[in-house]
């Protein structure tokens, strides 16, 4: 009656390094041809927009063992007790604050970012002299499900967006098995997730190793990095023709 979509080691450039690392799972329903027939299931069954899971989660793998999971009406963490051999509900019903003052981006990729996003990061880089008049702190471990952890357990803003490096990707990060289930997670906790442009859950897949940007977290820093993607990008003119001038020289 399912089918089951996952990333078996996220964030596996890490375990030279004792970082934390999960699996992320994503759960959506057969088709009812499939059930009815008993027929072999294709790719095309696994073609389903984010917004028809029927569960998802991930495991982590850190200082502790956890279990994060929904099931379409909240999230729920579960800490496993070594002693017992069973996971305990440790963290009932999260909620990720609307607001953060905390953002994860890679800055190497700095120099193919799209104008909305650096307009972003800039904004938060000037801190409390800037337009946002507070001051951010950047994070970023190269772990998604870490780094969703960390969003889920205290808020935040993660961002692998679509950038110019590689033309013929439209971003980093696999639709149906991660972004997918990490978005399905991060809005049951009444954040958001999105590609830039659109709610990523709306998103309807054509392949199954499909890439796609991705940002996600605390609900109104994600509104505004949208909403930055739809207004126009001011330009600068460098030698204005008409500009403001002194009698005096420096």
């Amino acid at each position: 009656k399912y089918l089951l979509v996952f990333d078996p080691l996220d964030g596996s450039s890490n375990i030279d390094v004792n970082v934390s690392v999960g699996s992320i799972f994503s759960i959506l329903r057969a088709p009812q041809d499939v059930i009815a027939s008993g027929r072999d299931v294709t790719a095309e069954d696994f073609y389903q927009p984010g917004a028809r899971q029927v569960a998802a989660g991930y495991a982590l793998y850190g200082p502790t063992t956890m279990l994060v999971l929904t099931v379409g009406n909240g999230v729920n963490a579960f800490t496993l007790d070594p002693s017992l051999g069973e996971f305990k509900l440790t963290h009932p019903q999260i909620q990720i604050p609307a607001d953060t003052q905390e953002f994860a981006i890679n800055a190497s990729n700095s120099r193919f970012w799209e104008a909305p996003v650096k307009r972003y990061v800039d904004e938060c880089l000037a801190g409390k002299t800037g337009p946002r008049g507070k001051d951010f702190n950047m994070r970023w471990i190269a772990s998604m499900v870490a780094e969703a952890h960390r969003i889920l357990m205290r808020g935040g803003v993660f961002m692998y967006p679509r950038d110019t490096k590689d033309a013929n990707k439209h971003g980093r990060l696999r639709l149906l098995y991660e972004a997918n289930p990490v978005g399905f997670l991060i809005e049951q906790a009444g954040g958001r997730a999105s590609t830039g442009r659109q709610p990523v859950l709306g998103v309807l897949p054509t392949e199954l190793h499909q890439r796609i940007g991705l940002v996600f977290g605390s609900k109104n820093e994600v509104e505004r990095i949208e909403r930055y993607h739809t207004e126009p990008v001011p330009r600068e003119i460098e030698n204005p023709l008409f500009a403001p001038r002194s009698l005096f020289r420096d």
